[in-house]
């Protein structure tokens, strides 16, 4: 069983990849953690990635399907999650065809649909440790003492993509970007929309009983 999950920042996308990786023995390939592991390696297309990610440019559409190409080859046979791509409908189709090509396809699509509101508020109350990194959240997991780090007492502080500007901002580019492939996989039959409001056992179970009517289908 091969899986698509979509969510906007905040969604709990990560969270909920753990437990379907637990629970379904599949390959978790998140977009950022394949590219930089290219980077890593240097391979031809890690070094082609790296000249954009410097400059804090968006890698180009032929560079991500290739890496991502490359890793599918590499877990050849095994099952996966797809977290963070395809971003555009030119990648989505690519994988189409790459899949084809090697007797394979995608049979789910989860889309974690989550409100504005509950984003800004998940994310807006996330603070991070100045000198440790170690990161707390205001309402799930604050610190012992307001404003510092439980581990070395170091100041604790809001990133500016945490701030509420910057959230709205980002979801907008979210909507625009992932419309187009909600549209692309709804008319596939692929697509399954989830409450990602709800408490996150709520929701894994939810997924669970999705994934398990995909695999008994």
């Amino acid at each position: 069983m091969n899986i698509i999950i979509f969510g906007p920042p905040g969604a709990g996308k990560g969270t909920q990849a753990e437990k379907i990786v637990k629970k379904f023995n599949v390959v978790h390939i998140a977009t950022g953690d394949i590219l930089r592991e290219a980077v890593a390696k240097q391979t031809e297309l890690g070094r082609k990635a790296k000249e954009y990610m410097v400059k804090g440019e968006l890698v180009p559409d032929e560079v991500v399907i290739g890496i991502i190409k490359e890793k599918l080859r590499e877990i050849r046979g095994k099952n996966f999650l797809l977290d963070g791509f395809p971003r555009t409908l030119i990648q989505a189709e690519a994988l189409d065809n790459f899949l084809k090509e090697v007797n394979s396809k995608i049979d789910v699509v989860l889309n974690l649909e989550v409100d504005e509101k509950e984003i800004i508020r998940r994310l807006s109350n996330r603070r991070v440790c100045r000198v440790c990194g170690a990161i707390y959240h205001l309402i799930f997991n604050p610190p012992k003492s307001p404003g510092k780090c439980d581990k070395c007492g170091g100041e604790l502080y809001q990133r500016d993509d945490d701030k509420e500007e910057s959230i709205r901002n980002r979801l907008e580019v979210y909507r625009k970007q992932t419309k187009p492939l909600i549209d692309y996989y709804k008319e596939k039959g692929l697509l399954k929309n989830i409450d990602g409001n709800r408490e996150i056992e709520e929701i894994a179970k939810d997924i669970e009983n999705i994934l398990k009517k995909v695999v008994s289908d």
